[in-house]
């Protein structure tokens, strides 16, 4: 039987929520009950969470939803989160999503706006598909955005000679040239005591950057971003880099090691080193990192800034939906 949970607790459906995402269709850091517990606590604001709990025989079907003012979207928003989905168990798709709109239903809303949705979800067309032909709702999709992402070689020389032609002499001319200049350290921080102590450098460097990141790190995001990063360190999916060029730190990254990907969540440099592309070799180290360990996947995550091309990244699109009565 179908269970419908709203709660203002996610510790009751942690557990689950991890086996779900396991077996789901689609997975991704940003879908995990810690990512979206940590949101909620302190963004939920005004919205009411609607949780929904939908077992199956051979598997858990979850959508983390939110109700605000007539609005069910799923919980987080663009700024914070990069990918958005329900969490289906593979094979029960339609099941899955006929379950959930049965389950919406009757609760009183007048849309449904759904955002971040990578362009391989079936919730792009199989739900969309149920919520227009089953229930007979209006449906509409929408282009959002692109995030773009390669697969990983086994080894650095091999990443290298995959870059387009003049990428490669590029990237090659650029570490020569800031090899040249002086004492090359790239520090890859894990620990948790490390991560903390480190974290007022990764603001800097990010509000140093660009105008438009000195604005974005609101004291709610950066509040944020310093309980995420201490909730991942602890669980080993956090890597806190700095590239030092003769022992001063000019340019930092914070990446998420999660299910054999590398996502790139932000990134920040000291502009007066920028002819040294100091950010850039910065980001291509993080991928030599990440081929090291083996990783398959490396994600630049949302956004069309031109290095996440330079260095390999082909473009996966985002889609926003929104379901109307």
């Amino acid at each position: 039987m179908n269970k419908y949970i709203s709660t203002n607790t996610f510790d009751e459906l942690t557990h689950e929520w991890k086996v779900a995402l396991e077996n789901s269709v689609l997975n991704s850091i940003f879908m995990t009950p810690l990512w979206q517990k940590i949101w909620s606590a302190q963004f939920i604001e005004e919205s009411t969470l609607k949780i929904l709990k939908i077992p199956f025989h051979s598997g858990l079907c979850i959508a983390p939803l939110m109700l605000k003012n007539g609005v069910i979207s799923l919980i987080g928003n663009n700024d914070l989160f990069d990918y958005r989905d329900f969490i289906i168990p593979r094979g029960l798709e339609t099941e899955s999503y006929i379950a959930i709109l049965d389950q919406l239903e009757p609760l009183n809303w007048q849309s449904i706006e759904l955002s971040s949705i990578r362009d391989d979800s079936p919730t792009l067309h199989t739900f969309a598909s149920i919520a227009k032909d089953k229930m007979g709702y209006e449906v509409q999709i929408m282009e959002e955005d692109v995030s773009p992402g390669m697969n990983l070689p086994s080894n650095w020389e091999d990443f290298i000679s995959n870059l387009p032609k003049k990428d490669r002499h590029e990237l090659r001319r650029k570490i020569r040239r800031i090899e040249r200049y002086g004492e090359v350290n790239f520090q890859v921080l894990t620990n948790i005591d490390d991560v903390t102590i480190n974290m007022d450098d990764f603001f800097r460097l990010l509000r140093k950057s660009r105008s438009d990141k000195a604005e974005f790190l609101t004291a709610e995001r950066e509040y944020f971003f310093r309980t995420i990063s201490s909730e991942l360190s602890q669980i080993n999916q956090l890597r806190l880099y700095f590239l030092e060029l003769n022992g001063e730190r000019v340019a930092a990254t914070l990446c998420f090691d999660y299910e054999n990907n590398l996502y790139l969540y932000n990134s920040g440099y000291d502009p007066e080193y920028h002819s040294l592309s100091v950010g850039l070799i910065s980001k291509a180290y993080c991928i030599k990192d990440a081929i090291e360990k083996g990783m398959t996947y490396f994600d630049f995550l949302r956004g069309s800034e031109s290095y996440k091309y330079h260095l390999g990244g082909k473009d996966k699109l985002l889609y926003q939906m929104i379901i109307n009565r």
